[in-house]
C-alpha cells in the first residue's frame, strides 16, 4: 500500500506568531493577584480566552455565572495605553495601561462596580 501522507516541517501557514499569549512573567502577575483574591473570597474561578487580536484572563465570582472581569492583552493595540485592559462583563473598558503590573497594582478591585 502506498500512502499519500507528507511530512511538512515549518509550515508558514500554521505558524503561531510569538507573543500570542501571556508571557510567563505576565501570567505570574495575574495568577498572584488571582490567588490573593481567591484567598479573600472575592473570586472563585477563571478562564482563558484566546483570539487573533487578544488573550484574556476571565475572572468569575461563581463558576456558573458570566465573568465579572477580564484582564486582556491586545496583540496589536492602536494606542500603547490599550495594550492591557480590564473590562467588565459587557466588554466596557474599566481601566487600561501600557504595563500590566501597574494596571493591576493600581486597581482597587473592591471599588469596581460589577
Amino acid at each position: 500500500m502506498r500512502s499519500n501522507l507528507k511530512l511538512i516541517i515549518n509550515n508558514p501557514q500554521n505558524k503561531i506568531e510569538q507573543k500570542q499569549f501571556f508571557e510567563k512573567d505576565e501570567l505570574k502577575i495575574i495568577l498572584d493577584l488571582y490567588a490573593k483574591m481567591v484567598s479573600e473570597g472575592s473570586w472563585k474561578d477563571y478562564g482563558l480566552n484566546i483570539s487573533s487580536k487578544q488573550v484574556s484572563f476571565s475572572v468569575f465570582r461563581n463558576a456558573a455565572e458570566n465573568a465579572i472581569y477580564k484582564i486582556c492583552k491586545n496583540f496589536k493595540p492602536k494606542n500603547k495605553n490599550l495594550k492591557y485592559l480590564i473590562t467588565d462583563t459587557n466588554g466596557k473598558i474599566l481601566k487600561n495601561s501600557y504595563e500590566l503590573r501597574l494596571l493591576l497594582k493600581n486597581t482597587s478591585w473592591k471599588n469596581f462596580k460589577n
